[in-house]
């Protein structure tokens, strides 16, 4: 018999019901992207779907990967990037979504810098070698022109974006990418937005949803359910009626407390996130091109069996998805 648990209701009395599915969700960025995640949890949509999602922060994007290959995670929350690190070095994951899927951040340096050419010879902080944020350094920066050997640029690891900031304030780096919600604010205080690289549209699998292969095959069902949650969080979030309660989730989750930076955090998450995300070779492409430069092994990877989709698919063609948006209207 299956494990249930009673729920008291003041209308139908107690009703028996089967216990929803324990399962852990990583996440290594502390951005407006993570927000469809803590609202899936916050507004109770995982238990609706049959999942009592476990949403938990691990502060570097390898570490979850590594947690996630052990079994220790069961989804990630994450970049493409540390994930095709990982197949590269024999992982079997899979990407079954892409929440976005081109290049967000601004590149943003010191009050003294200028122009792009002012970059050359300067520190310019990530979170982590070969990481997201570490990958859209390297795209913002050849789409400034540069290269970070031959004009001398030094990648520093620093942390996350929080810390970045407090890294360029202090005078500690020279430059580095930020999600808006941030370069807004450095831009008040006299920072200089080098470049808004959304406006490019630059292929980018920044944030998205990983798991393993055996994962996929052995609990298909509960994957749905998680998906199921992320897809409601996503059409919450975007539905302005909602719009107070995902600043309140944002400026809680973010331990932000001038209203002003979430209103900025929104803005971007409004822009940014995917209504249907579906997870893109051309996203992936992007990632490969840098990495194979510091992995080899990446090179070869056929980017394809990298990318598992079936199952939003399914959700998509079934009527699911556009559902949500009757039921959380976007306009």
């Amino acid at each position: 018999m299956l494990p249930v648990f009673l729920l008291a209701g003041n209308i139908c009395g107690i009703e028996a019901a089967t216990a929803p599915t324990r399962t852990i969700i990583a996440h290594a960025a502390m951005s407006a992207r993570v927000v469809p995640l803590w609202v899936a949890q916050n507004q109770g949509f995982f238990v609706k779907y049959g999942v009592a999602g476990n949403t938990i922060f691990i502060r570097q994007a390898p570490v979850l990967v590594a947690a996630l290959t052990s079994g220790d995670v069961d989804i990630g929350y994450t970049g493409g990037t540390t994930v095709l690190g990982a197949v590269g070095g024999g992982a079997d994951l899979k990407m079954v979504a892409s929440l976005t899927n081109r290049l967000s951040y601004d590149v943003v340096a010191a009050p003294g810098i200028k122009s792009a050419k002012d970059l050359r010879g300067k520190r310019f902080g990530v979170q982590t070698l070969a990481g997201t944020v570490w990958l859209g350094a390297m795209l913002g920066l050849e789409h400034l022109g540069l290269d970070p050997r031959r004009d001398n640029i030094n990648l520093l690891a620093i942390g996350d974006q929080t810390v970045l900031v407090q890294a360029l304030e202090g005078g500690q780096i020279d430059a580095t990418v930020l999600d808006g919600a941030f370069s807004r604010r450095l831009k008040q205080k006299g920072f200089t937005i080098l470049a808004e690289l959304e406006k490019a549209n630059i292929p980018l699998s920044q944030s998205g949803l990983a798991v393993r292969g055996a994962y996929l095959r052995e609990q298909r069902e509960t994957l749905e359910g998680v998906l199921k949650g992320i897809l409601e969080g996503i059409a919450f979030s975007l539905a302005p009626r909602n719009k107070g309660a995902v600043i309140a989730t944002m400026m809680k989750q973010l331990k932000l407390s001038d209203p002003a930076i979430a209103e900025d955090g929104y803005r971007d998450l409004v822009g940014g996130i995917e209504k249907k995300p579906f997870p893109t070779v051309e996203g992936l492409r992007n990632i490969q091109r840098f990495m194979k430069l510091r992995n080899p092994l990446v090179e070869n990877l056929k980017l394809e069996e990298m990318v598992d989709d079936r199952i939003l698919r399914m959700l998509d063609e079934s009527g699911f998805i556009d559902r949500l948006y009757k039921t959380h209207p976007s306009k």
